[in-house]
């Protein structure tokens, strides 16, 4: 998986630095930001990879390029990005966040243009907020998040997922809603419900999002050098012997 990863990224043209992300795992109540855990190193800015698909729904469906779970229908078309067999059909925003798929992310990002992403990414206060992409190569706005000039820290993750929750980034309910329903997980671990989004790159696995139970919310962000699959289920696995 990572080796496609890898072949991917270089395949778009996208600088590939050394990046080695350390282990984190940040928690914290949604409504107070207090720290229930903070391990390993939280600090670090990482390119954010498939975790920016959360950004990119919530942009989608304020601006009304998405219109729910199910529309917008985009058919594949030869020259997208396609090196998973899944992602060589047409995709609804439900199977776009099922199947990690770039080339939705790319086509909402192009229909928003350059200027709107860049406002929203700014309003967001989203990591370094830098969309730029690759010197030389233009390709900020569909490729800033992959590998590239835009990076986040796992704090700044946490930050931004309490803006998402208590709904502080001047968007519509609808983008609220709809971006945390493509999000959740269908079984609940240890009571909670999951809301969550993996993340692959070189060296770089990120699971973030979410957790709601007896009407608490807490918002999570673990890196490390794994794939965001194992990243993620290290999560789950271990989220039953938390003490939150």
């Amino acid at each position: 998986m990572r080796r496609k990863i890898f072949s991917l990224l270089a395949g778009l043209g996208l600088a590939l630095p050394a990046y080695s992300a350390e282990h984190c795992l940040a928690m914290a109540d949604a409504a107070t930001g207090k720290w229930l855990v903070h391990e390993g190193v939280c600090d670090k800015r990482l390119p954010p990879m498939s975790t920016f698909k959360l950004p990119i729904a919530l942009m989608g469906y304020d601006a009304g390029i998405l219109k729910d779970e199910h529309h917008p229908i985009l058919p594949f078309k030869q020259g997208y990005v396609d090196w998973r067999p899944q992602w060589r059909q047409a995709h609804d925003p439900s199977s776009w966040i099922k199947e990690s798929v770039v080339w939705y992310s790319q086509q909402v990002t192009q229909k928003l243009g350059q200027k709107s992403f860049a406002a929203y990414v700014k309003r967001f206060d989203y990591g370094n907020a830098d969309i730029s992409g690759d010197p030389g190569k233009h390709n900020g706005l569909i490729a800033s998040w992959l590998n590239s000039s835009l990076r986040i820290s796992p704090d700044e993750q946490i930050g931004f997922l309490r803006r998402v929750l208590n709904r502080e980034l001047g968007l519509t309910p609808q983008a609220y809603d709809m971006s945390a329903a493509l999000l959740h997980r269908p079984e609940a671990v240890a009571g909670w419900q999951v809301f969550g989004k993996t993340g692959s790159g070189k060296d770089v696995g990120w699971y973030v999002g979410w957790l709601e139970r007896d009407g608490k919310r807490i918002v999570f962000a673990q890196a490390g050098s794994e794939s965001g699959m194992d990243e993620r289920d290290s999560f789950l696995a271990r989220l039953p012997q938390l003490a939150l």
